[in-house]
């Protein structure tokens, strides 16, 4: 299907954010922090600080879009990727780039609900996943983009040349922003009441709805397992002799499959169902993260990478089109930053409690306890709701 006008500029200006916003991250940002000082718990707590502003803040943005409209408030976060970069080059201490960090997170904390709405809003009720697929491909890109972009820049410019670098790059993002019309209008008889009865009334409206909190708690339970696998793979596949290379590719595979698969998984889960699509993604995580002990199997170790890949290109467009399928269009913005922020949680969570189980269980152990805990989470749906008793989940 041909995508909107609109579609595609707000593909290229999360495109072209992300991409400035990761070479800002990777490698640049632990490169930063060590050069004023930081070490340790502390540089870590930097580079990860940000995605903690987008779990307490993502719910609120997308609640303020569904009051004043998806437009102006992507051209506030647009505000936050283009200005922030520019003053970093006045950070002289580890603390004041920690609290830099903070404020520059708002950037993503808006742009991540209030972008799914936008897209949602856009898309037909037949194409929602394949849709978002499309527009989380575009963003994954920046993933790719930005850390070779940045790592590129490092060999020639200093750190604070390469922040400003990406200060004029972000300043690009305005010119399809602001060529983005308004995808409705939004009701007039909500705006006089006082913005926390909205607010308050959103989040009442998406804590009833089973969709969000099962979607929300299966991607949360799907971060901390990938977050584990992430923070804790390399680690033991070096000791266990694998070479740094055959490491790097494994990633690499995961996230090619990953980021290549979504719209196609998209357009299956429009077909078959969200909740079908979401639970075989779930299961064929389940299946794959025991085979990633198999670190001495050469480049069979690369199996479960692909596996893992599917199973995520599976899960998060059927994730986010069944949130925006069954919570009430006027607050669509609420419902993704709830999402958001149990996906921020999965984030932050996974390699802390990842690392309690490994030196408790073990490295092996926790893998197979992970894969336990994801199939036990499916069975226990499939068991507990009959497929007509969930109907009003799946598609």
């Amino acid at each position: 299907m041909k995508r909107s006008k609109p579609f595609l500029l707000l593909m290229l200006a999360d495109f072209i954010a992300r991409s400035a916003y990761q070479m800002g991250k990777t490698p640049l940002l632990p490169i930063f922090a060590a050069g004023l000082g930081a070490s340790g718990a502390f540089l870590g707590l930097i580079v990860s600080v940000s995605t903690i502003t987008g779990l307490f803040l993502k719910p609120l943005f997308g609640i303020l879009s569904d009051r004043w409209g998806r437009r102006v408030w992507l051209l506030v976060g647009t505000g936050f990727f283009a200005f922030m970069p520019f003053l970093y080059r006045f950070i002289q201490t580890p603390e004041q780039l920690l609290a830099m960090r903070l404020i520059h997170g708002l950037a993503t904390a808006i742009y991540g609900p209030v972008t799914l709405a936008y897209i949602a809003e856009l898309s037909r009720k037949d194409s929602t996943a394949e849709d978002i697929g499309w527009f989380q491909m575009a963003r994954s890109g920046g993933y790719i983009v930005g850390p070779a972009l940045a790592g590129w820049l490092l060999l020639s410019l200093d750190a604070v040349a390469v922040f400003t670098v990406i200060g004029l790059l972000s300043c690009a993002v305005f010119l399809p922003i602001l060529r983005l019309p308004e995808t409705r209008a939004r009701k007039r008889k909500g705006l006089g009441e006082p913005v926390w009865r909205q607010v308050s009334a959103a989040l009442r409206d998406g804590g009833r709805r089973p969709a969000v909190w099962l979607t929300g708690g299966l991607e949360a339970v799907t971060f901390i397992a990938l977050y584990t696998l992430k923070a804790f793979l390399p680690i033991y596949a070096v000791e266990a002799g694998v070479s740094v290379a055959l490491v790097g590719l494994f990633f690499s595979l995961n996230e090619a499959v990953h980021v290549l698969g979504k719209p196609f998984c998209g357009r299956l889960s429009d077909r078959w169902g969200y909740l079908p699509a979401i639970s075989l993604g779930m299961l064929i995580l389940a299946a794959a993260l025991p085979l990633v002990r198999a670190l001495d199997q050469g480049v069979l170790f690369l199996a479960p990478a692909a596996l893992l890949g599917l199973a995520q290109a599976l899960i998060f467009p059927a994730a986010i089109a069944l949130v925006s399928d069954r919570i009430s269009p006027e607050n669509l913005g609420a419902g993704m930053g709830l999402i958001g922020m149990l996906q921020n949680f999965g984030k932050v969570a996974g390699p802390v409690l990842g690392g309690l189980a490994i030196a408790t269980l073990g490295y092996h152990a926790t893998l197979v306890c992970l894969s336990m805990m994801l199939a036990l989470g499916m069975a226990v749906i499939w068991s507990v709701f009959a497929p007509r008793k969930f109907a009003w989940l799946s598609r």
